[in-house]
């Protein structure tokens, strides 16, 4: 990481974000970075004892347990590419915050918007592996003011202390984990894929003084790809054109990195690229889309509307750290019926009874066509999209009944290249073999 940051930096200052008020909005930006999944071995999370069925196991129960911390949600709410690690489900990226750049293992969410970090001094921290971010050593910190429209956009997520007139940050997460801390402003550095680190500076995070919780001790911050005004996406807002991008590997892929892109390195066109609307409601931090109706092989079940909007668009997420796909319980039922009804062979239950379709991992299964139909573009899934190994002896289907969120999850995703345009407010699919990107 060290030889990394030594490269020579291209060092940016970017004025398209309404916090950073010295940007130059004719700056564009593309570049990628490796998204590292948990499990890999690159991920600090990683088990060399575990096998690729134990570790999809865990991701399984991760992914349910995402779910409650979406429920509560956060109560606040070249061209580079960079690398993604999935922890729970979600995945990692590698950056740097400060000067002298400070390496940071964080989550890469788009479920969350906020950049942050636990920091020094720490009053009421979760552990970490990882040495905390001392804001006193770097030479770019600097506490945001409460009368700063920084501090003022944050809303309710933002209070103001009396004493020294800094303004403050509470984010809540539905399984009661929390951080709290100040709001500050400093230099972020994205590593990249061409070896050319990316410096943005004037980043809106969030110091954490008073974190607990759930938090991996092997994780020390979050980097929120939400839709939200703080979150990395927006405050690099015109310098990428609103576009980003990912192409998540297999999780039998150990020995490759999936890619997240952002700007001109995030474009998803030309055959077989299929774009839908991205839809927006009051809670900007998630991406929602609008599916229609699923099929299977020549079986196509209606589903339902979104239920808090007179359109009825907008009934699903799309989430890159949720891995199993997370339907309403009827409709699940219907959809498990069909594919049940398309695969000769005999059913096995899941001892842990988590997923409800399995089958013997020895058996030879006919897998039917499952095609996702959004709103103006069909994506046709895989087997591998739809099926994954939990056990040695045990396949299960990769979706599962849901009253609390419909979320379309990572498994679903994984070699398709998806792009987000946040500025044309839509979401692409290009199958892809992600391991060659």
């Amino acid at each position: 990481m060290a030889s990394l940051f030594s490269s020579v930096l291209l060092a940016l200052s970017l004025l398209s974000s309404p916090f950073l008020s010295h940007a130059n909005a004719h700056t564009k930006l593309g570049f990628s970075a490796d998204l590292i999944h948990r499990d890999s071995p690159k991920s600090p999370f990683y088990n060399p004892t575990e096998t690729t069925a134990q570790r999809l196991r865990n991701a399984v129960h991760r992914s349910v347990n995402r779910v409650v911390h979406f429920n509560g949600k956060d109560a606040s709410v070249n061209a580079p590419q960079t690398e993604i690690t999935s922890d729970g489900g979600e995945y990692l990226m590698n950056i740097s915050l400060g000067t002298p750049p400070l390496p940071i293992m964080a989550i890469a969410d788009t479920g969350s918007d906020l950049i942050w970090t636990q920091c020094k001094p720490c009053d009421d921290c979760y552990t970490q592996d990882d040495p905390l971010f001392d804001p006193k050593a770097s030479s770019t910190y600097k506490d945001l003011s409460c009368s700063s429209k920084q501090c003022t956009a944050l809303e309710n997520q933002a209070s103001c202390s009396t004493e020294d007139n800094t303004c403050s940050y509470t984010l809540s997460y539905g399984d009661k984990s929390y951080t709290k801390g100040n709001v500050a402003a400093d230099t972020l550095t994205l590593g990249s894929t061409d070896n050319r680190p990316v410096q943005l500076k004037n980043i809106i995070i969030g110091c954490g003084h008073n974190n607990a919780g759930t938090f991996s001790k092997k994780a020390s911050g979050i980097v929120g790809l939400g839709g939200g005004s703080v979150s990395l996406i927006s405050q690099l807002g015109d310098s990428i054109d609103g576009k980003f991008s990912y192409c998540l590997v297999p999780l039998s892929s150990n020995d490759t990195t999936s890619k997240i892109n952002f700007g001109t390195n995030a474009v998803v066109s030309g055959n077989g690229s299929v774009s839908t609307p991205l839809i927006t409601k009051s809670q900007a931090t998630f991406y929602y889309l609008t599916l229609e109706s699923v099929s299977v092989g020549s079986k196509n079940i209606k589903y339902p509307l979104a239920s808090d909007s007179e359109s009825g668009k907008g009934n699903i997420i799309i989430d890159s750290g949720t891995t199993l796909t997370m339907f309403p319980t009827e409709f699940y039922s219907e959809l498990e019926d069909a594919v049940a009804s398309s695969i000769d062979a005999e059913r096995v239950n899941d001892p842990q009874n988590v997923l409800s379709l399995c089958y013997s991992a020895t058996t030879k299964l006919k897998v039917p066509v499952i095609t996702m139909h959004f709103d103006g573009a069909d994506v046709t899934l895989d087997s591998s999209n739809a099926l994954i190994q939990i056990s040695d002896d045990l396949v299960c289907l990769a979706f599962r009944g849901d009253d609390q969120l419909a979320i379309y999850g990572n498994i679903a995703q994984m070699n398709f290249l998806v792009g987000y345009d946040t500025v044309s407010k839509t979401v692409s699919f290009k199958p892809a073999d992600c391991a060659k990107m």
